[in-house]
């Protein structure tokens, strides 16, 4: 079993560097390559709301730097793979998984489902945002102007759609930008203070904001215009934000690595509410807010995930099946949250089994 896993891995490599089909707009509906998940067992949670979720973890093809994931309204969910360029596709009834290349070069971060149906990627490498067609398969590439200062390349990061339909997205070099979808044109705007843009996501009221993870701030943009109005975080060691996340309200949730803490800021109040992590030495990453309103943070300073209840400020810690397991980005619909773990190339899903 191993060895026909083993071997169904390398024809996928060896077919993925043969792969030379992206062009500069649409490419042939990619080819995908199929391998059969593994479920593993998860460790038992500690919490108040231990009860409330099944937790499945599967496994993805090694090596293939599985991260950032999207869930599709079908119950399905995509996943990127950051070090082998491909989008993959895990059906969790049967455990199918299906990886599509997405070009020569590329090395994809953050994905989105778009307003249009279609799956939108920051493509790192490639300097270029990616439309992946859900039905046919289909890469369209929107390859982006040169960043200055940087020998032009920006390092995407995320993205997110405005209410006019207009893609907004990060560059952790030091830039953020726009890109029109019907008309392929893209502006790129320097960030302040330079290097660090890195999570973003729109508001119910239409705002979109993003996080920089060198420079201590979350900064609103002015979708008229491009300019930004930044808000400093408190707290002497709160650096290294990655991720932000709105929730109903228009709160905006993130943790900072320095000082292993989750925090809320209230654009109409323009307060902070401050809630250290729970475990020795926590290092938050991402952060997601799901249909319940509980806020979801992956620590890697110890190796879990935690669920947040702002109602009544109690955490819940759901720890790594196996050591080091970085979950990225998480995401969700409706009763499922998703979770990407590069680390150990794998995939998490919790299921919300009673209200």
């Amino acid at each position: 079993m191993k060895s026909t896993k083993k071997l169904k891995q390398v024809t996928f490599f060896i077919a993925l560097a043969m792969n030379t089909f992206i062009g500069a707009a649409w490419s042939k509906p990619a080819p995908g390559f199929n391998y059969t998940s593994s479920l593993l067992s998860a460790p038992e949670a500690v919490g108040s709301d231990t009860r409330l979720y099944k937790v499945s973890i599967y496994t993805t093809p090694a090596s293939i730097g599985t991260r950032d994931v999207v869930p599709d309204p079908d119950g399905t969910v995509w996943f990127n793979g950051q070090w082998s360029g491909v989008i993959g596709h895990l059906k969790p009834a049967t455990k199918e998984i299906t990886l599509y290349p997405l070009g020569r070069g590329s090395t994809p971060h953050g994905v989105i489902l778009g307003p249009d149906g279609g799956l939108w990627i920051c493509d790192e490498s490639s300097n270029a945002i990616r439309r992946f067609d859900r039905k046919t398969h289909e890469v369209q590439t929107f390859y982006l102007p040169k960043f200055p200062e940087s020998m032009g390349h920006g390092n995407l990061n995320t993205a997110t759609f405005d209410r006019s339909g207009n893609l907004w997205f990060t560059a952790q070099n030091g830039y953020y930008g726009t890109l029109n979808p019907k008309s392929g044109k893209a502006k790129i705007f320097s960030a302040p203070g330079g290097f660090g843009p890195y999570g973003i996501t729109t508001t119910p009221k239409g705002e979109v904001w993003f996080s920089n993870l060198a420079q201590k701030y979350i900064a609103k943009i002015n979708t008229e215009d491009g300019s930004v109005e930044t808000v400093e975080i408190p707290g002497s060691n709160a650096n290294g934000s990655r991720r932000i996340w709105s929730d109903s309200d228009g709160n905006l949730w993130i943790t900072c690595w320095g000082d292993g803490a989750l925090r809320s800021y209230s654009p109409d109040s323009k307060q902070w509410q401050f809630y250290k992590l729970p475990g020795l030495g926590p290092r938050g990453y991402s952060t997601y807010v799901d249909n319940k309103g509980k806020i979801w943070s992956s620590d890697f300073g110890t190796n879990s995930i935690t669920q947040f209840n702002p109602k009544d400020q109690s955490f819940t810690v759901f720890p790594g099946n196996k050591q080091n397991n970085q979950t990225l980005q998480m995401n969700g619909m409706n009763n499922q949250i998703w979770g990407g773990q590069q680390g150990v190339d794998q995939v998490v899903l919790f299921e919300r089994i009673t209200q």
